[in-house]
């Protein structure tokens, strides 16, 4: 990301935004070899009455990016959201040991989807791109003791659903259904591409002097 042809071919672009704290976000994006800033937004995610999981993910997605327009007024801002869906409810992060324990165990054996909110927002002319990703993962028998193992060893508090699919979490599942593997670590890179790509810049160019 820090190669100086890289970041000579991306200058004549608007500055790309990262509205996130989420390590693994940042992580993702670092694998398209584009320069970006890290801005992490205050927004309130709670749910509104009625609200779909899709309807839910993409407004926070949106939420996050138009969080610090302030602060970038000519940049292509990132943000994204996910939440999963169990049983017609709507299942956030966890926040503490027993309630990943509890989202854990109500998923065991069950087919779980979770909902991936993109938003690519350009500041300087106001234009906005808007998706939402589903990602299904039918989980393997968990009993308690391999649940409160999970949970102690990778403490995935933060994390919507109760793991962390880039580390020890894969193997929680039995089978996984998706277009973009990226998407349950939550960052779509297939669709930010084909966003980027709409705002004239192209990946696969990253380090051609033009």
């Amino acid at each position: 990301m820090n190669c100086s042809r890289a970041h000579s071919h991306y200058m004549h672009y608007p500055p790309l935004v990262l509205a996130s704290g989420s390590p693994f976000r940042r992580a993702l994006l670092e694998r398209l070899g584009i320069p970006f800033t890290v801005a992490i937004p205050n927004v309130d995610e709670t749910k509104r009455p009625d609200e779909s999981p899709q309807e839910l993910v993409a407004r926070l997605a949106e939420a996050k990016a138009r969080a610090v327009v302030a602060d970038y007024p000519n940049a292509l801002i990132i943000g994204s959201d996910q939440v999963a869906y169990l049983d017609g409810t709507v299942i956030g992060k966890p926040g503490n040991r027993t309630q990943a324990i509890a989202q854990l165990t109500r998923a065991s054996a069950r087919q779980v989807v979770f909902y991936t909110g993109l938003c690519l927002l350009n500041t300087a002319i106001g234009r906005t791109q808007l998706c939402c990703e589903p990602f299904q993962v039918y989980f393997r028998h968990l009993s308690r003791a391999r649940i409160e193992a999970y949970v102690d060893r990778e403490r995935p508090f933060n994390c919507a659903g109760s793991f962390r699919a880039e580390n020890l979490g894969i193997a929680l599942f039995r089978r996984i259904e998706s277009d973009d593997p990226n998407v349950l670590v939550g960052l779509p890179l297939i669709q930010l591409i084909s966003m980027l790509e709409r705002e004239g810049i192209d990946p696969l160019e990253s380090g051609i002097d033009t």
